[in-house]
């Protein structure tokens, strides 16, 4: 399927070649969430079907599951343009979908939602938006002082340091270097398939089929970081042992004073190491980018994930919201 038509607009296939189109709007866009790259999302879409349309000047991305669609951020834009193109969204989502209730629009970050409350006030009682809407608190990024991450100090990294240490005692024998997809694709395909092979050995089972859906979409993620690497403007490194990898991990800019970390793969069994390689990685993107704060995602509902990140001490929690119709 190359295109679909809908309300008389034309929604294009999220393809590469949209980079341009989506950067173009991202430009008017001020947020500290880490979906609003075009990395981000077409890393992460890779198995499912993306569209975009341009509506009311806006970039507008699509997502079909199944024979329903959504929105997987609002649009993006000047903030004159967005409000209305977003009511606009909902009924191209509505045209198409078999219910209204399927229609909604995630990630949305703070500043988009109490614009759109306020778009909406203006015309109306507030109770007559929540007659018409939902709004879902959903998730949150986890970003940190790039400076905490990189100096670990005080007691609250005590742990952190001492797993480090450990690694660097127990493995004296590694190195750091700046990732080459032309080099290093076959070791991460290699090390991810470990990984994947050590994480379900211990697993619940209860657990199994999740992580699977899950790690499909990471597999498929892991290809097109490798294919279009210099294209997304990524940057990454891996950590050696020796002569086998035991660690890679990619991320990019986010807006003037930060980046984000798109993904991080260390081998299971190789206790510290994890903890190395963000350390040394906080380092690089510092240096690259010049960035004070680093944004790792969010935990996306499990609980370990949310543990780990939340022993690094964040600085800030970004709520992320999905608005929905009655």
């Amino acid at each position: 399927m190359v295109s679909l038509t809908i309300k008389n607009y034309n929604l294009r296939r999220f393809t590469i070649e949209a980079k341009r189109d989506m950067e173009h709007y991202l430009a008017f866009v001020r947020t500290e969430v880490s979906d609003y790259t075009f990395a981000q999302n077409y890393v992460w879409l890779s198995r499912s079907s993306g569209f975009y349309a341009i509506v009311n000047d806006t970039f507008c991305l699509f997502l079909l599951s199944g024979e329903e669609m959504t929105m997987l951020l609002p649009p993006l834009g000047k903030p004159e343009m967005v409000n209305d193109a977003l009511i606009e969204c909902f009924e191209i989502m509505n045209e198409h979908n078999s219910s209204i209730y399927y229609s909604r629009i995630d990630y949305v970050c703070e500043s988009f939602l109490q614009s759109f409350v306020n778009y909406l006030e203006e015309g109306t009682m507030f109770f007559e938006i929540l007659e018409n809407y939902i709004v879902e608190k959903k998730l949150v990024d986890y970003i940190y002082a790039a400076d905490d991450l990189i100096e670990l100090k005080g007691n609250a990294y005590h742990t952190k340091r001492n797993e480090i240490n450990k690694f660097r005692k127990a493995y004296p024998n590694t190195s750091i270097e700046i990732l080459n997809p032309k080099v290093h694709a076959d070791a991460m395909t290699n090390l991810l398939n470990r990984w994947i092979a050590n994480r379900l050995r211990y697993m619940p089972k209860d657990q199994t089929e999740r992580f699977l859906d899950g790690i499909s979409d990471e597999r498929f993620a892991i290809k097109r970081i490798i294919k279009h690497y210099d294209d997304l403007s990524l940057t990454g490194i891996v950590l050696n042992l020796g002569d086998d990898m035991i660690g890679f991990t990619v991320g990019e800019r986010l807006g003037e004073d930060s980046a984000s970390v798109l993904i991080e793969k260390t081998d299971f069994d190789i206790l510290g190491s994890a903890q190395y390689i963000f350390r040394e990685f906080s380092k690089i993107l510092k240096e690259r980018y010049g960035c004070r704060y680093i944004n790792v995602g969010d935990d996306m509902g499990f609980e370990n994930l949310r543990k780990v990140k939340l022993s690094y001490r964040p600085y800030k929690l970004v709520t992320k919201y999905t608005i929905y119709q009655k």
